[in-house]
């Protein structure tokens, strides 16, 4: 008769949650992980993103944020397109949204499961735990190496032999003392496919990237105005960017994701930009409503869509930049002039009566 143990009961009991991947690691982190973070942080590779380097001798250690912890669970969630995510680049009056954020935001479906799991760790083992999806300082990826998930790849993302590289990743940190799996090696070989599609160049070598030049960072998380020698490089990537995730060869066993709240949304698989440029406050809040691009706001969002109308190269479609040129926000504004002129509207249109400089000094350009 076989008597199985507490980890066999944990990876089944996040099988029936629909939970696809889940292995087990000491709460630690290796030296040179800490060391890495700690130097990005130093050269100012961050950017804008300031919680990334706030409170860092919480993030370079699990024990950092939580002095309990002694073994760390960690949990893959597969967001497998069915489709080529990078077909609708070609189509240049449609938007392109990254795959993860064509549906609901996974840190709700994932989040809601984990605290499922937490509670039956707790009952079973009568130790505390804490759950994290992206919530609090803790670096996963290295975490999820550790625990034998998969391996950080050249794209510094996580790569998975069984899902290639699209999984969300989520963490159970407990005061259990539980069985660790093998560690997972980095398996990417001479491979560099990740790093020559890159559009903006943005990383500075095998395993290291400049977030301030990745198209992810410049539509997501950057607030004001994205830099002019990116902007042709964007195309019509309105949130994120999934170039480099979408050729790495071990997306050959990927697996189109068997959660239909990670499905793609038809309306939002390659949307209409002169659509999205009318959307008005509601509007858009019903649109996004449950999606992750809703974070970023209308004005942030409605920034990347002129930018993908000025590199869209159809002036068909100007009429839509029209209403924008005297938006209240003056980053908005100023994407307008540059899709206004990049289309051909001339000196025949009157610049925005506003003196922001920063407007002014597109309209001038």
């Amino acid at each position: 008769m076989t008597i199985s143990t507490f980890e066999d009961r944990l990876r089944e009991r996040a099988r029936t949650l629909g939970i696809d991947e889940l292995r087990i690691a000491d709460a630690d982190i290796p030296v040179e992980r800490s060391s890495a973070y700690r130097r990005f942080i130093g050269a100012g590779l961050h950017g804008g993103m300031d919680w990334l380097a706030r409170d860092p001798e919480r993030r370079e250690h699990p024990r950092g944020l939580w002095s309990e912890a002694r073994s760390a669970i960690v949990a893959g969630l597969n967001y497998g397109p069915a489709s080529d995510p990078l077909q609708s680049l070609q189509r240049r009056d449609r938007a392109t949204i990254s795959v993860y954020a064509r549906n609901r935001d996974y840190h709700d479906v994932l989040k809601g499961r984990l605290k499922q799991l937490a509670a039956f760790v707790q009952r079973e083992t009568s130790n505390a735990v804490k759950v994290f999806v992206d919530t609090a300082p803790l670096l996963e990826k290295p975490l999820a190496q550790r625990a034998g998930l998969g391996w950080q790849g050249k794209h510094t993302n996580l790569v998975s032999r069984r899902f290639g590289s699209w999984l969300f990743l989520g963490v159970i940190l407990t005061a259990a003392r539980l069985a660790p799996d093998p560690q997972q090696e980095e398996r990417c070989g001479s491979c560099r496919r990740c790093l020559d599609i890159c559009p903006t160049d943005a990383f500075i070598e095998p395993f290291r990237l400049d977030p301030r030049r990745c198209i992810s960072y410049l539509t997501i998380e950057h607030k004001g105005p994205i830099p002019r020698p990116f902007r042709p490089l964007i195309g019509n990537r309105i949130y994120g960017c999934d170039d480099c995730l979408a050729v790495c060869p071990w997306n050959k066993y990927a697996q189109v994701t068997a959660e239909a709240k990670l499905v793609a949304r038809a309306d939002l698989e390659e949307p209409v930009l002169a659509e999205l440029a009318r959307l008005d406050d509601d509007a858009f809040r019903r649109l996004f409503s449950g999606s992750p691009v809703k974070r970023i706001g209308r004005a942030r969002f409605l920034r990347n869509v002129m930018i993908a109308i000025g590199n869209s190269g159809d002036p068909t479609i100007i009429d839509s930049v029209r209403p924008h040129l005297d938006d209240p926000d003056p980053v908005l504004r100023g994407a307008a002039v540059w899709a206004w002129r990049r289309l051909g509207g001339g000196p025949g249109a009157r610049p925005p009566e506003e003196t922001d400089g920063y407007v002014i000094r597109e309209w001038q350009a």
